[in-house]
């Protein structure tokens, strides 16, 4: 038999007699309930579960941004775990100075723009060709892009190497190096001079093979292929090239998937060791002029002179506290690494959320 329907005449009716019952009976009914009990438990536990997982998460954070703000005494003090009794900002001061912090920051800025320029264009033709093309190999083509995501970078290592670390006069990417250097006597090796060592950067980009082009190029394929064909046929039949249509229909249409890649782009280069290591010769960063970057060894790994004399006097004598103060330092300059990005991220989330919704990915 099935159960009678609620009207809303008998909503309204209802909603009146519980008004009008006395204040202690309302109570009863609307906090004393098994309903609320079970509203109020799963919102509780819900509460008790994302405050731990959302600690777990923060946690390494946390302590690295309170280890930063203390002296080196404070490592010695047993008694001070996060809050510094002498609280300081002698690591970033001195981090910033000795270690040239605006100075790498800027070479870490126009090597990440201007990579993440040209991938974000080639990744962008390359997609168009691969959404809107039909031609033979066009799903090997495709497969191999999305192997090319799977592949661990290691197993890159070693080949990259072996094609940019050989060449020699009669090669002719080694010709066009010492053209470019303006150099004739230069060894081509790259990380050997500090004008050749972006070179592999902007080839990799170029060639369709740089940092995470993998990906790059899968969301822009899935961006294109929502485009309606309408609009490319329009353009045709009013006499528009391949070209125009694509730079001047295409791309405007594509700016947020554009903005999204790049951003992606620029954030994985701004902190790439990979490419660093891998191109680079690692006795290049101990010299004295070698370029500051913020990925690299001469930025990352480097304890300020002033702090490691000074306080390396003590430690000497007393090790207690050295180690975890050099870790600290360590963490400070990760947090001065990753500080552009996180004010990026403030200000451009909703350009990178619009993009990834653009791109199709969900739904």
């Amino acid at each position: 038999m099935d159960a009678p329907k609620v009207t809303k005449e008998s909503k309204n009716k209802i909603r009146v007699d519980f008004e009008r019952a006395p204040l202690w009976e309302r109570i009863k009914g609307k906090y004393f309930s098994m309903r609320f009990l079970k509203g109020t438990v799963y919102v509780l536990f819900r509460f008790i579960l994302l405050l731990g997982v959302s600690f777990v998460i923060l946690y390494p954070y946390i302590s690295k941004i309170a280890d930063s703000f203390k002296d080196f005494y404070d490592f010695q003090d047993i008694t001070v775990v996060y809050i510094s009794k002498n609280p300081s900002f002698q690591q970033y001061a001195t981090i910033i100075t000795e270690n040239h912090y605006f100075h790498a920051m800027l070479n870490t800025f126009l090597i990440s723009a201007s990579t993440a320029l040209i991938q974000t264009l080639v990744c962008a033709l390359i997609g168009y060709g691969l959404a809107k093309f039909k031609f033979r190999g066009r799903g090997v083509i495709f497969a191999i892009v999305i192997i090319t995501m799977m592949l661990p970078q290691d197993l890159l290592r070693l080949p990259m190497q072996n094609v940019f670390w050989r060449f020699d006069d009669t090669h002719p990417i080694g010709m066009f190096v010492k053209w470019v250097s303006g150099d004739p006597d230069l060894s081509i090796k790259f990380g050997v001079n500090s004008l050749t060592g972006f070179i592999p950067h902007y080839i990799l980009s170029i060639t369709g093979f740089g940092f995470r082009n993998g990906l790059f190029i899968f969301l822009l394929r899935q961006f294109f292929t929502g485009v309606p064909d309408e609009l490319e046929e329009s353009a045709y039949m009013d006499g528009c090239t391949t070209f125009r249509t694509f730079f001047q229909i295409i791309i405007p249409l594509a700016i947020p998937m554009l903005i999204t890649v790049f951003i992606f782009s620029f954030s994985w280069q701004w902190t790439d060791d990979f490419y660093i290591n891998t191109f680079w010769l690692s006795d290049f960063w101990t010299s004295e002029d070698s370029i500051p970057l913020l990925s690299s060894g001469n930025f990352a790994n480097k304890v300020p002179d002033s702090l490691f004399s000074f306080f390396g006097q003590i430690h000497s004598t007393k090790d207690t506290g050295w180690d975890a103060y050099v870790g600290a330092i360590g963490g400070t300059t990760t947090i001065l690494i990753a500080l552009p990005l996180i004010i990026a991220f403030v200000f451009l989330q909703g350009k990178i959320v619009q993009g990834i919704e653009r791109s199709g990915i969900v739904g």
